[in-house]
């Protein structure tokens, strides 16, 4: 008789709870009373990058955060790359609208994608006011509008949204459906992989042949699997298109890695682009 083998045990997630956020409504009669609600709620149209933001949000990409950030977070972020309880975090992830669109703290909103679709209601709990050049200069390190994020920055509201988030919907993807993992579904395939130890490679860019032997001495060194884990959301003017990049990253997986230890799952991460983490010039 064959030994029962135990499953491995993965890393817990990151922060201090060690589980992953989901803001997902799944109860069909709760999420069909939301959807109802919000047809009447004063309405914002989130742009592409507000809805990279909020999915990984709402599947726990971002654990600990649970929503767009509030003041307190935003400016121990911008300070100190920790959120107010002291958890290690890099950057802002903000929702931020013009003050024509606000209503008073304690209402709710709509959010819409770029289609008008409902993805989410938030229950407005703060707003505060932020200034593109102070976040600019403390968290990408730069003022020069040749970047891509400051120059995207100065069209930004100037209003700072905050406030529970309940997610009805996640963005629509028609393409690579298959390999549009979720960070539970991710951690589901690894666990069946059967390595405790994994290596994740995230990359916006095509795998060239110096990446692929890194990688995999990386996972063989650790005697682990392999997460190939590319950026399918904003990158930078100029960026090979992610289909193009996909396929790619498919071939290999599919010819190259070996398939037993191998993972590929699609990031739907806005990237921000950011360098030094410390002010670029002084008040």
């Amino acid at each position: 008789m064959t030994p029962m083998v135990a499953p491995p045990t993965l890393i817990a997630p990151y922060g201090a709870a060690g589980t992953l956020v989901n803001l997902l409504v799944t109860d069909p009669a709760e999420h069909a009373t939301l959807l109802e609600q919000a047809h009447r709620l004063a309405a914002i149209q989130l742009t592409p990058r507000n809805l990279c933001d909020l999915e990984l949000l709402a599947t726990g990409g971002f654990s600990p955060l649970s929503q767009f950030m509030g003041q307190a977070d935003y400016e121990r972020v911008l300070h100190e790359l920790r959120l107010a309880d002291g958890t290690l975090f890099p950057l802002p992830i903000t929702l931020t609208v013009d003050p024509a669109q606000l209503v008073g703290i304690g209402e709710q909103l709509a959010l819409r994608d770029t289609r008008n679709n409902v993805v989410a209601i938030m229950d407005l709990e703060q707003t505060f006011d932020w200034s593109p050049d102070t976040e600019a200069r403390l968290a990408l390190g730069t003022t020069d509008t040749r970047h891509p994020l400051v120059a995207e920055m100065q069209q930004w509201g100037r209003v700072a949204l905050a406030g529970r988030l309940r997610v009805l919907a996640l963005p629509s993807s028609y393409d690579f459906t298959e390999l549009r993992l979720t960070p539970a579904q991710v951690r589901e395939r690894l666990i069946q992989l059967g390595h405790a130890n994994v290596v994740a490679f995230q990359t916006r860019n095509p795998l060239h042949r110096i990446h692929e032997e890194l990688t995999r001495r990386a996972a063989a060194a650790i005697n682990g699997s392999l997460l190939i884990h590319p950026v399918v959301g904003l990158t930078k003017p100029g960026d090979v298109d992610h289909f193009t990049r996909v396929r790619i990253y498919r071939a290999l997986v599919e010819n190259y890695y070996d398939p037993q230890q191998t993972l590929l799952s699609l990031l739907p991460l806005a990237m921000r682009m950011a360098g030094p983490a410390k002010p670029c010039c002084t008040d």
